[in-house]
């Protein structure tokens, strides 16, 4: 798989030729609608064999080996080389591969909506999951849970192989409530009753594991969280289940605020079974404009979350969305509207706008005027981004990755994943 990036005067017919593919196949792979029609500065795969590197101003074989991560010298040989500091623009190279893919797990959140949009999402996705994780069963304080309208979502993935996991939250009105959480590790007849719940709610609907994605708890409650997740964790386990929790991005264990403060790193890799990290909204939709998961912040967060946690239990968060901001950012004015990948693409090319990529950040992003001649600014991922991401669970020897959230149009990323990994399935 390569990933090619459409250039000023670009066509599918001449980046086919240059690779030597069908365009059949990159439309098809890239879902093009109007195939004559591209945006530059587009990051499009390329279902080749082989993945080759076509050299672009000011760079050098070691920057490009560092790109791939593989040597100056096998690039040297594989291509030919005798000079390394010879090269051209436009000379093609071809990058040799690596050893084997490695197996990582792939968990995807859904949040049901209707059972014909479900049953879509899970057909399309269900080869490159190994869990769906279905948002969400509401938790209230007297222990009683409020279901989703999961029925066609879990009848789908039962005809994959893909396993479904259940979503618990402290969700009331709107956002995810300190109360409730507190209610629930202070009372012990609402935590009995909501585990009692939980419990059959798993062995009825035939859950493969269960995530507990209690958010905005009291910082004093950190304690009473890891006790419940012990609690909790036994009783699943007892049942033959496993079990995950979902967890603010830290950057070390005295991070300050109530988003972070109670969720206790070093206490959840020991608890539970694995843990999905939240590494996005960076850049989020009340916020000034930014990437949504810059490279530079979801590192450092990785950075901590392994020196407490084991890696083979983290899996990294991805969005699979971006967000488009009218600028000038205001804060406190009006969200900026989330956009899936493809949307934005389409957008770019519908309003002329040249997509650029932050080396800094690794995500792309463009700017426009719309028809009130207002200025935007749309950050959102692409398969480079992707890639920087996936460069991340190979470095850090993760888990797996986790995205948030399933139905937003994004083609680039499903063979970009499955050229990198092999998906474990465990039904």
């Amino acid at each position: 798989m390569q990933i090619e990036v459409v250039q000023p005067g670009d066509s599918l017919w001449a980046i086919a030729k240059r690779y030597g593919v069908p365009v059949d196949d990159i439309v098809r792979i890239n879902e093009i609608d109007e195939p004559t029609r591209l945006a530059v500065g587009q990051a499009l795969v390329i279902p080749t064999s082989d993945t080759y590197h076509i050299v672009r101003p000011s760079e050098s074989l070691w920057t490009i080996a560092h790109r791939y991560g593989v040597s100056v010298e096998a690039i040297a040989q594989a291509n030919g080389i005798t000079d390394p500091s010879r090269l051209y623009v436009g000379q093609r190279l071809l990058i040799p591969r690596q050893g084997e893919k490695r197996t990582i797990e792939v968990n995807g959140y859904l949040q049901p909506k209707t059972a014909e949009q479900d049953r879509a999402i899970v057909k399309e996705t269900a080869p490159y999951m190994t869990y769906f994780s279905l948002f969400q069963y509401i938790a209230h304080p007297d222990g009683s849970l409020t279901p989703p309208q999961d029925e066609a979502a879990l009848a789908a993935i039962r005809n994959t192989d893909a396993a479904p996991m259940m979503v618990v939250t402290n969700f009331e009105n709107g956002t995810f409530s300190s109360e409730v959480a507190r209610s629930l590790f202070d009372n012990a007849e609402a935590r009995s009753k909501f585990m009692d719940n939980v419990i059959a709610t798993m062995q009825n609907k035939h859950f493969y594991a269960l995530n507990i994605d209690f958010e905005h708890i009291f910082p004093e409650d950190r304690e009473k969280y890891n006790a419940f997740l012990r609690d909790i964790t036994a009783r699943v386990h007892a049942i033959g289940k496993a079990v995950s929790t979902a967890l603010a991005p830290k950057t070390s264990g005295t991070q300050a605020g109530r988003w972070y403060e109670a969720h206790d790193y070093k206490a959840h890799g020991e608890i539970v079974d694995f843990v999905i990290i939240m590494t996005y909204e960076w850049g989020w939709s009340g916020g000034p404009p930014m990437a949504v998961a810059p490279i530079p912040q979801v590192r450092q967060v990785l950075d901590y979350a392994v020196s407490v946690i084991p890696p083979d239990k983290i899996m990294m968060g991805a969005p699979l969305y971006g967000y488009n901001w009218t600028l000038p950012y205001i804060k406190g004015g009006k969200f900026a509207p989330t956009l899936s990948p493809k949307a934005a693409v389409v957008l770019a090319r519908d309003v002329g706008a040249y997509i650029r990529f932050d080396p800094a950040s690794q995500a792309p992003n463009f700017t426009y005027y719309d028809h009130e001649g207002k200025e935007h600014i749309v950050w959102f991922e692409d398969a480079r981004s992707m890639q920087a991401k996936f460069d991340l669970i190979k470095e850090y020897g993760l888990r797996g990755i986790s995205y948030w959230l399933l139905g937003q149009s994004f083609p680039q990323n499903w063979p970009l994943l499955e050229a990198n990994f092999h998906v474990k399935k465990v039904t």
